[in-house]
């Protein structure tokens, strides 16, 4: 990832302000404002930011990942290969839950199958994963084998993603992951609820829940017992506080010690400020847009001869090339942008290199509606969100702006993200604008959950909203999946990424850049997926 992690390196060291060291912090609360609200405590409900950001501070997996997506151990010390589909793992010796019970690997089975059996569980946010496992075993109390139905070249960075809970949730019920879905296993699974009231958050992370809330402050309290770094901070307070300005306000007013995502136009203004400091990452989170490729008519598209017209490439294309990307990041994003050439930035497995941006034509893309049949456009309702991207109302508004000009007629509908993905999970829209960070440095990721067509046995397709689904496509991405080699599947991988560029089912727009704020007298350098970690956050030296 050569190309990444130059880019890493020069745009983390532009936006910091260097302020003297004010010496060791006395204050033993940190407080936080989150740009989102989560939607669970539960760490098996949905993979969204907000709730990846509690989770992490609570829970842990077998396997962590680190700022340049490389494998570390966590909860797993160490791990072997039998073959293409088995895998042994040792259990790191001396962690305790927040209980004070001993991991074993019987909390490794329980907390799988929990996965499978949890009906709050949002799209398959993890489910898809575990359902890729024929077997998963306790060898013994120290070591765990999961056999996978295929190859999973991407295995130990799936592992990342899925938190373990103590297997006494159940009581002493025996599990067999290999008896199907329910692992033999007749008794209630923990809920959502008692994630929520803490009775059933119970990790083994740096801190443990004290209280959980939606929408107000969620309350952690330091885990003295941690197997790992004790966290500077004895209490942490996590509050959501959607809106950009009363975010800001809340930092400047001494109510928040840190916040998420600034207002990009307050930039300037925080950094002429000796009392805070702004820290900013390049990321892998692509802003998209995902186009209802499957039906006819499509529920929110009018077209005058009654079909769909996002089921031609032209018009997907058409779309693509009316969006002038690089006026994205100069006049939205204020520069806290990279300008998407494909589905990853460039120098990542998978992705072609050196693409140039992809490309702002208005004239052709005019030409290809009326290729397709559409000389005078079409209309169609735009959703997005408000509150979950950066800037993500202007971009809605710019976006839908630069439709109009090549003739489709276009209403905007942006919503709160609480509204927005419930009712994107249930498929109800034609156009939807998206966000996606990658947990490993390769476009298969992606193009499992958002590209490949929908396959729920095998967890593919997932998040396939749009219901595209392309022969080619599938073929290299099922080869890939299927190929250990990295050279190999990167290159099956960049074949596969010509089609989805050609057909353009997700128009890619840019890559966010990860943005804090924060008092004098704290140092945080900032995270590649977006989430803020109180472990992290020290006194300034």
């Amino acid at each position: 990832m050569p190309g990444f992690r130059a880019t890493l390196a020069c745009l983390a060291l532009v936006p910091a302000l260097a302020l003297p060291a004010t010496g060791a912090a006395v204050a033993q609360t940190l407080r936080i404002g989150l740009s989102a609200e989560t939607t669970s405590a539960d760490p098996h409900n949905y993979a969204l930011t907000p709730n990846n950001t509690l989770r992490q501070h609570v829970f842990e997996a077998l396997t962590d990942i680190d700022a340049d997506f490389e494998v570390q151990p966590a909860l797993a010390v160490s791990w072997q290969r039998e073959d293409d589909t088995s895998w042994v793992f040792r259990l790191r010796p001396g962690v305790r839950f927040h209980n004070g019970q001993a991991l074993t690997a019987r909390d490794v089975v329980f907390s799988y199958c929990r996965i499978l059996n949890n009906e709050a569980e949002v799209v398959q946010s993890y489910s898809r994963l575990v359902r890729r496992m024929a077997r998963v075993e306790a060898v013994d109390d120290q070591t765990v084998r999961i056999v996978t139905r295929e190859a999973e070249p991407l295995l130990l960075n799936d592992l990342s993603s899925l938190p373990l809970l103590p297997h006494s949730l159940i009581g002493e019920a025996k599990l067999d992951f290999a008896a199907g879905e329910k692992c033999g296993y007749a008794g209630a699974w923990p809920t959502a609820a008692q994630f929520n009231d803490t009775s059933a958050a119970i990790g083994t992370g740096p801190y443990r829940l004290r209280a959980y809330s939606r929408s107000a402050a969620t309350e952690l309290e330091r885990f003295d017992g941690y197997w790992g770094p004790k966290p500077h901070w004895q209490q942490v307070r996590l509050t959501p506080v959607t809106a950009a300005g009363p975010r800001l306000a809340g930092l400047l007013a001494g109510d928040q010690d840190l916040i998420e995502s600034p207002a990009t136009g307050d930039l300037p203004r925080l950094r002429g400020n000796a009392s805070f400091t702004v820290s900013a990452r390049p990321t892998t989170r692509l802003i998209f847009l995902q186009l209802d490729t499957a039906r006819a008519p499509s529920p929110f598209v009018t077209a005058p001869d009654g079909r769909n017209p996002l089921q031609d490439a032209r018009v997907r294309q058409a779309l693509s090339l009316a969006i002038d990307r690089r006026a994205v990041q100069e006049r939205v994003m204020d520069g806290i942008a990279t300008p998407a050439a494909q589905f990853l930035p460039d120098g990542m497995v998978g992705t072609i290199p050196d693409l140039p941006v992809l490309p702002y034509d208005p004239a052709r893309a005019r030409a290809l509606l009326k290729e397709a049949g559409y000389p005078d456009g079409f209309s169609l309702t735009f959703h997005a969100t408000n509150n979950r991207y950066i800037n993500d109302a202007r971009l809605a508004q710019v976006l839908a702006q630069f439709w109009q000009r090549i003739g489709v007629k276009v209403e905007l509908d942006a919503m709160p993200s609480s509204v927005f993905f419930g009712r994107r999970g249930k498929r109800e829209f034609s156009v939807a604008m998206g966000g996606w960070s990658a947990d490993a440095a390769e476009t298969l990721m992606f193009f499992r959950s958002w590209l490949m067509s929908t396959d729920r046995a095998r967890g593919l397709g997932t998040s396939n909203y749009g219901g595209w689904s392309e022969a080619r496509f599938d073929a290299l991405s099922n080869q890939a999946m299927a190929t250990m080699d990295q050279p190999a599947r990167a290159a099956l991988l960049r074949q596969a990424s010509a089609v989805a560029l050609e057909q353009m089912p997700v128009i890619p727009v840019h890559f966010e850049n990860a943005v804090w704020a924060f008092r004098k007298g704290l140092r945080y350098a900032g995270r590649v997926d977006q989430t803020t970690n109180a472990a992290e956050v020290m006194p300034a030296e």
